[in-house]
């Protein structure tokens, strides 16, 4: 089976740099490793070579030796400048914290995975707080205030321009702090949160999902995506599948500790089951479903965003399609096709009904009756 390989041109560090990335492959890897100047990146999770001439036509002949299926982005022809220095923000003029505030920071920590928060709460909490002692580093914990909090709303996060949703992580990561560190409660009821944001999810037509997914020749990767999109699956919860939750016999998936730590049952429709199948044959993962390319953990979620990214711009849609427009849209041709707002909630995962009721708002199903008075005129 060919292999399947992504060439991109970035800027990382000082130079600019041609990216391969690629599945593991050991023969196409020790024909890099013979290349003078070629490093693999951790932060890039991929090989990289000085972006000239000589080594494209180098790497272009190792790929072809090993009759790679190469995919460039179209921005490929362009040359890769040095990144604008971005503007410094107040974070960097912030004093550091002193060592005490970082070991009741820690403490929190350590108590938020003691109860079982989700890494990526614990560390958004703990951003959060360090920020906010940087910025009164110049007082004691038993100093602060409800003022403080206030005057740190307005000044920092209002001054400059912060997202609501960060607003609200600050607000939430200081009052557990307070509450738990302290034994203190801060009076967050005083200080504004700002107005809750009505989005839209975005839908793709089935249309343009069936061109996104057709466009894909690897039977690894089209599995990858047909599954987030035939079973309404969040990115972190295929990549964590592992061949124990596939119940075939049953048609089902079962999804482990996802959101809110929370399992659900999940049905398989006959034809992805049909292509896991197939997938199962050619690949024989032992572990994890989409094994990585060293086979001792999931698929790289990067690697994951970059074969939707080229499945896309081989379709030709040109919208910036992300993996959970898949989730989205798999919702809305649920609803779209008669199923029941209680089931698609439990098929999500969504703890409330009004999560789910959002995407009455962008199926076309009943819309498309109403009939202009444009057209009556």
């Amino acid at each position: 089976m060919a292999a399947i390989v992504f060439l991109e041109k970035v800027w990382h560090k000082t130079e600019a740099r041609l990216v391969i990335r690629f599945e593991f492959n050991k023969a196409i890897v020790e024909d890099i490793r013979l290349l003078k100047d070629r490093t693999f990146s951790a932060s890039l999770n991929a090989w990289h070579v000085p972006d000239n001439t000589e080594y494209l036509e180098a790497v272009l002949a190792i790929l072809n030796k090993h009759h790679a299926e190469i995919n460039y982005p179209n921005d490929f022809s362009k040359e890769v400048s040095a990144p604008i220095a971005p503007i410094r923000k107040p974070w960097d003029k912030l004093a550091d914290s002193n060592d005490e505030i970082k070991r009741q920071i820690n403490s929190l920590r350590q108590w938020m995975q003691s109860k079982r928060y989700g890494s990526s709460t614990v560390e958004t909490y703990c951003d959060c707080l360090t920020t906010f002692f940087r910025y009164y580093a110049h007082k004691s914990v038993a100093e602060i205030n409800n003022d403080d909090l206030i005057a740190f709303n307005n000044d920092y996060i209002l001054a400059n321009h912060f997202s609501a949703s960060y607003q609200n992580q600050v607000i939430n990561a200081i009052k557990l702090f307070f509450r738990t560190m302290t034994n203190k409660n801060l009076e967050v009821e005083l200080v504004h949160r700002p107005r809750r944001e009505r989005v839209l999810p975005n839908v793709l037509s089935k249309e343009e999902t069936k061109a996104i997914l057709g466009a894909l020749r690897n039977l690894k990767h089209k599995t990858m995506l047909s599954l987030i999109y035939s079973c309404g699956l969040r990115r972190s919860e295929l990549l964590n599948l592992k061949l124990k939750d596939i119940d075939s016999n049953r048609k089902l998936i079962v999804i482990r500790q996802a959101k809110g730590k929370k399992d659900r049952i999940v049905p398989l429709s006959e034809k992805i089951l049909i292509m896991m199948r197939e997938y199962y044959k050619a690949y024989k993962p032992k572990r994890w479903l989409f094994e990585g390319q060293n086979g001792n953990g999931p698929y790289d979620e990067r690697s994951l965003a970059c074969v939707l990214k080229n499945a896309v711009e081989k379709a030709e849609i040109g919208k910036a399609v992300t993996l959970h427009w898949l989730r989205h849209s798999y919702a809305t041709h649920l609803l779209e096709n008669g199923t029941d707002l209680r089931y698609i909630q439990e098929i999500l995962g969504h703890s409330r009904s009004t999560t789910t009721e959002i995407y009455t708002h962008v199926s076309n199903k009943s819309i498309q009756k109403i009939i202009s008075p444009f057209d009556t005129l």
